[in-house]
């Protein structure tokens, strides 16, 4: 079956294109407002399986989606505050300066979705990264070496990012670019295709 990566990221492409697998890219468009209501748990899980059946819609065979959601904890645990694409430079700086010192949990959705059968696999992942503290200065350089005004929490981990780290808690790293690739092949095997 044609697999098919429901994404117009260049970074969940290139983490893909590590498994040396033929795949093809098509790019989603739904609507990906947060519900009232909704936990960024739930939100992140509902919209990779919106993007599989959308893009499933015009395509066949197993569609890969994901998507992913950034969160600064508020200290209760119930009202963590969602990091968004920062867009600006004075927004990177601000969400890097909240950041210092605090955890970001990541929660990265997974979804394939075999389009002769109809079934649907879907799971989070969840990484955590623990920030060092954090002078303005370290901040504005970093700010100065790495464009991230397009990434959720104004970092790239797979970059210079990780400079700005104290320590990482997860199972799988990959999740952090946007695609959980050990979850992957398990869902992949399962659809009896077969990485090794």
């Amino acid at each position: 079956m044609p697999l098919i990566l429901a994404s117009s990221s260049p970074f969940r492409k290139a983490v893909l294109e590590r498994l040396d697998i033929d795949f093809s890219t098509v790019s989603p468009d739904i609507d990906e407002s947060r519900h009232a209501d909704e936990t960024p748990r739930d939100l992140v899980y509902r919209l990779s399986a919106e993007k599989a059946r959308e893009v499933a819609k015009t395509h066949s065979g197993l569609i890969i989606a994901s998507d992913q959601v950034a969160t600064l904890a508020s200290g209760n645990g119930s009202n963590d505050e969602v990091l968004t694409k920062p867009r600006t430079r004075e927004n990177a700086v601000k969400q890097l300066q909240k950041s210092a010192g605090n955890t970001v949990t990541f929660l990265t959705s997974l979804a394939l979705f075999n389009t002769e059968t109809g079934t649907l696999q879907n799971h989070v992942e969840i990484f955590k990264v623990v920030f060092r503290l954090l002078t303005d200065l370290e901040i504005n350089n970093y700010l100065d070496k790495e464009d991230t005004l397009k990434c959720a929490g104004s970092f790239k981990s797979e970059g210079l990012g990780v400079a700005l780290f104290e320590r990482m808690e997860g199972n799988d790293p990959s999740s952090l670019i946007g695609l959980p690739t050990i979850q992957l092949i398990k869902m992949l095997s399962k659809e009896d295709v077969h990485i090794l």
